[in-house]
C-alpha cells in the first residue's frame, strides 16, 4: 500500500487516505478532479476548475455540484487494479490532486513535491524503482539529502546541465546550483519558484522545493529544473493566450450584436459588453455558471436559441419576442470538438423592434414611391405623345381636348373622317392619354381580311373549329386586347353577319370563339373608325341601325387637311426633319414651297402629305427646295386656273378680298416667273405685283419663324 501523512494532505476535511485512490488519481488525470464511485468501481470523475476548488476548499461543495461536473470514465477501473509506479510517475508533475475519503467525497488535495518526498522515503528500498520514476518526469529532478547532497537525479536534468551521473551524484548540491537558494530552503522550508541560473554555461529554470518528514522537519529537498528553450516556448505560448484573449475581448466589445458564450449544458460562460437594454431582467454577472435555458421557462423570452441548437446540433437563427413585445433576432452557432461533440454555442442577438418598424415604413415609402413613379411616368409617356401630335390649327386642337376628356373613361368611340386624316393616331392618342396606356393596343383593319377569316381573327377559335385551324385552338383580338383597346378601322366594311356578333360583344362584354358554345368575359373598349357615311348605309340597310347606335356613343369628326391649313406647314416640317434625320441629309423648304403646298387641296390629307415630301427628298437635286420644283408634282391632275378661292368661315370682306389677292399673285408668280408678266396676266402695274408679293413673302418668313 501507497500511503501518505497526514500532514502532507491540505485539508478540506479530516480523513483517512486510501493510497490506491492517490495511485488512480495521479495515473488516470492530469488535472484537480473528484471520483464519483460505486462500491469498489469508477464510474466517473468530475474536473474541478479555480472556482469549483475554491468552494471545495471552503468546504461548500455538494453532491449537486459534483453531479454537474461530472463526465463519465472511458473503461470502468476497479479500485484494486495494480498500477506500476513508472506508470504513476509518468504523470507526476501538475502542482496537486485532490484526494477523497471512503464516502467518495472531495477531502484534500497534496502537492506535487509533498508526492516526491512520499515516494522517496516510502521506496528507497527500490532504487531500480524509482530510477525509473524519475527518467519519465519530462523536466529535470535533482534529489538532496539532508547533507545537501544530491543522490538521485533523472536523464533529463542531466542533459538540461550537461554534466553525468558519476560527476554529480553524491557532490554537494551547491557545486551546480545555488548555495543560496538551498540553505534558505533547508533552514525555512519555503519552497523558491522560477530562479534563472546559469550551469556549466547553460541557462536553466530552477525551483526548490523542501522534503519535509511528519515532524514538519526537512529531510531533503527537491531540485526541478527547466530547459530556457523550453520555458521561452511555454512564455511566447502565454503570451499569444493572453494576446489572443486581449483580441477576443476587443472584438467582443466592439461588435454591434450582443454576443453569448454557451457550453453545451446551456451555462453562460461569457459575454460582451453590448448588452440589449431592456431584454435581460437580471445582471448578467449573475448567470455566469447557470443555465440559460430557464429563463425561456421563467418566460423572459421565447423560443429559446440555446435550446433549438442543443436539439437541432447545427446553426439556428429565430425572432425572440420579449414580455414587452420587443423583437429579437438570435443567431445559435453550434461549436464542436475533435470528438464532433457539441462544446460551445455562440449567440449572437440583436434588438430589431426598431428595424422592423423602420422596414415596415419603408416598404410603405416604396410602395408609395412606386406609385408615384408610375403616375409620373404616366404623365411623362403622355407629354411625350402629345408632343408627337402635330397641329396648330383650333380644330386639331379641340379634337386632342376631346380625346383628354373621354380618355379616363371606357365608353365606345367612333371616329369619322376621309382616308388619311389621321384617324389611328387619335385612337393612340386616346390609349396612351387613358387609364389603359398599360394595356394592349391592337389594330384590326375589317376591310383588309377576307370575310371567311374575319371572324376567327376578331373572336378566335376553339380546337377543332374547322379544317386547318390551330389544334390547340386560338385567342382573337378580342381576348389578345382584354383591359386595353381594340381599334376596328374601316367598321363599314365588317360584314352583316358578324356585325351581330360584334353588337353581342358591345352588350354583354363577353365572346364565343368559333366552334365553342361556352362564352367568356372580356373587358375591352372599341374605338371604331369609317370613312364612309354610316348614317347612309344604315338606311340602305348594309349596316345594323343597332349596332350604329352602340358603336356612335362619342362620334369624333376628324377634318380633312385643307380645312386646317395651318398644319399643313407643321406637317410638312415633321416629315421632311424624319427623312432628314433617316437618310442622314439636310433639305429644307423654302417659304415659297410651303406657301404652294399650303394652296394645295390635299385630297389625300396627311397620308398624301407625307408622301409627296419623302418623294420631294428622294428626286431633288439641292437641299433647297423650291416651289417651283413642288408645283411639278402638284400639278398632275391639278390646274391652278381651275382653283376656286376657298373661304371656310364666314369672315370680314376685307379679310376675304386680301386672302384671294395673296392667292392670284403666289399664283401667277409661280406660273409666270417674273413680276413683268405676273402684272400683265393681273392687269395691274408691275410696281404692284413685286411690293405685294414681297409682302407675302416677309408675312411667310415671320410665320415660319415662329412656329419653328
Amino acid at each position: 500500500m501507497f500511503s501518505v501523512a497526514k500532514e502532507k494532505i491540505k485539508p478540506l476535511v479530516s480523513v483517512t487516505v486510501d493510497a490506491e485512490d492517490l495511485k488512480m488519481t495521479l495515473h488516470k488525470f492530469k488535472e484537480p478532479f473528484v471520483f464519483l464511485k460505486n462500491e469498489n468501481q469508477l464510474l466517473a470523475y468530475t474536473a474541478v476548475n479555480n472556482h469549483l476548488l475554491e468552494k471545495l476548499e471552503k468546504n461548500q461543495y455538494s453532491n449537486d455540484i459534483l453531479l454537474e461536473h461530472a463526465k463519465p470514465i472511458d473503461s470502468i477501473c476497479l479500485l484494486s487494479e495494480q498500477i506500476s509506479f513508472p506508470t504513476l510517475f509518468q504523470i507526476i508533475g501538475e502542482p496537486f490532486a485532490l484526494i477523497k475519503d471512503e464516502a467518495g467525497c472531495p477531502a484534500g488535495y497534496i502537492l506535487r513535491e509533498d508526492v516526491l518526498a512520499e515516494l522517496f522515503k516510502q521506496e528507497n528500498k527500490s532504487v531500480d524503482l524509482l530510477k525509473i520514476l524519475l527518467t519519465s518526469i519530462p523536466m529535470g529532478i535533482f534529489i538532496l539529502d539532508k547533507e545537501k547532497r544530491i543522490v538521485n537525479c533523472n536523464e533529463a536534468g542531466l542533459k538540461m546541465i550537461r554534466s553525468t551521473q558519476d560527476t554529480i551524484l553524491n557532490s554537494p548540491g551547491r557545486n551546480i546550483f545555488s548555495g543560496e537558494y538551498i540553505d534558505n530552503v533547508f533552514s525555512t522550508g519555503k519552497t523558491l519558484l522560477n530562479h534563472l541560473e546559469i550551469t556549466n554555461g547553460i541557462g536553466v529554470l530552477v525551483d526548490y522545493s523542501p522534503i519535509k518528514n511528519y515532524d514538519e522537519q526537512v529531510d531533503g529537498a527537491v531540485i526541478v529544473v527547466q530547459d530556457l528553450p523550453m520555458v521561452e516556448e511555454m512564455a511566447l505560448e502565454i503570451e499569444y493566450i493572453k494576446d489572443l484573449n486581449k483580441d477576443l475581448n476587443a472584438i467582443l466589445s466592439s461588435i454591434y450584436d450582443e454576443i453569448l458564450v454557451v457550453n453545451a449544458k446551456g451555462e453562460l460562460i461569457r459575454y460582451s459588453d453590448n448588452v440589449i437594454q431592456d431584454f435581460w431582467k437580471v445582471d448578467l454577472k449573475e448567470l455566469i455558471g447557470k443555465s440559460i435555458l430557464e429563463l425561456e421557462d421563467q418566460g423572459l423570452f421565447t423560443p429559446s436559441v440555446t435550446r433549438l441548437v442543443l436539439e437541432k446540433k447545427k446553426k439556428v437563427s429565430v425572432v425572440q419576442e420579449t414580455r414587452t413585445g420587443r423583437k429579437i433576432l438570435a443567431v445559435g452557432n453550434p461549436v464542436f470538438d475533435e470528438n464532433n461533440e457539441l462544446h460551445r454555442i455562440i449567440l449572437a442577438s440583436r434588438d430589431i423592434t426598431e428595424t422592423t418598424r423602420l422596414k415596415s415604413e419603408l416598404l410603405e415609402m416604396r410602395k408609395i414611391s412606386q406609385q408615384y413613379k408610375k403616375e409620373l411616368e404616366d404623365f411623362k409617356s403622355k407629354d411625350r405623345f402629345l408632343k408627337k401630335l402635330i397641329y396648330s390649327s383650333p380644330k386639331m386642337e379641340k379634337i386632342v381636348n376631346q380625346c383628354q376628356k373621354i380618355a379616363d373613361f371606357s365608353s365606345t368611340v367612333l371616329l369619322y373622317g376621309e382616308s388619311g386624316v389621321g384617324k389611328e393616331i387619335i385612337a393612340q392618342a386616346i390609349h396612351q392619354l387613358g387609364r389603359r396606356s398599360h394595356k394592349p393596343f391592337l389594330k384590326l383593319n375589317c376591310g383588309a381580311i377576307p370575310e371567311n377569316l374575319l371572324e376567327s381573327e376578331l373572336f378566335g377559335y376553339a380546337k377543332g373549329a374547322f379544317t386547318g385551324a390551330d389544334k390547340n385552338g386560338r385567342d382573337g383580338y378580342f381576348k389578345q386586347a382584354d383591359g386595353g383597346i381594340l381599334f376596328l378601322d374601316e367598321i363599314g366594311e365588317m360584314p352583316v353577319h358578324l356585325q351581330v356578333k360584334l353588337l353581342r360583344v358591345l352588350q354583354e362584354q363577353e365572346v364565343i370563339p368559333v366552334g365553342s358554345t361556352t362564352p367568356f368575359k372580356v373587358n375591352v373598349q372599341i374605338i371604331a373608325a369609317t370613312n364612309k357615311k354610316l348614317e347612309k348605309m344604315v338606311e340602305e340597310g348594309t349596316f345594323r341601325e343597332d349596332l350604329f347606335y352602340r358603336l356612335n356613343v362619342i362620334p369624333i369628326h376628324i377634318p380633312p387637311l385643307r380645312e386646317r391649313t395651318e398644319d399643313i406647314s407643321l406637317l410638312a416640317f415633321h416629315f421632311l426633319q424624319q427623312l432628314n434625320e433617316k437618310y442622314e441629309r439636310n433639305y429644307h423648304l423654302t417659304p415659297d414651297a410651303v406657301n404652294v403646298l399650303e394652296f394645295y387641296q390635299w385630297p389625300g390629307n396627311v397620308r398624301e402629305l407625307q408622301n409627296i415630301i419623302e418623294r420631294l427628298v428622294v428626286t431633288a437635286d439641292h437641299q433647297a427646295i423650291d416651289a417651283a420644283f413642288v408645283s411639278q408634282f402638284l400639278s398632275t391632275g391639278y390646274e391652278y386656273k381651275k382653283m376656286k378661292p376657298l373661304i371656310t368661315r364666314v369672315i370680314p370682306l376685307q379679310d376675304a378680298i386680301d386672302q384671294i389677292e395673296e392667292q392670284l399673285v403666289v399664283m401667277a408668280m409661280k406660273q409666270y416667273k417674273t413680276t413683268t408678266k405676273a402684272a400683265k396676266a393681273l392687269g395691274i402695274s408691275q410696281s404692284s405685283v413685286s411690293r405685294k408679293y414681297q409682302k407675302i413673302l416677309n408675312e411667310k418668313n415671320l410665320k415660319l419663324e415662329t412656329n419653328i
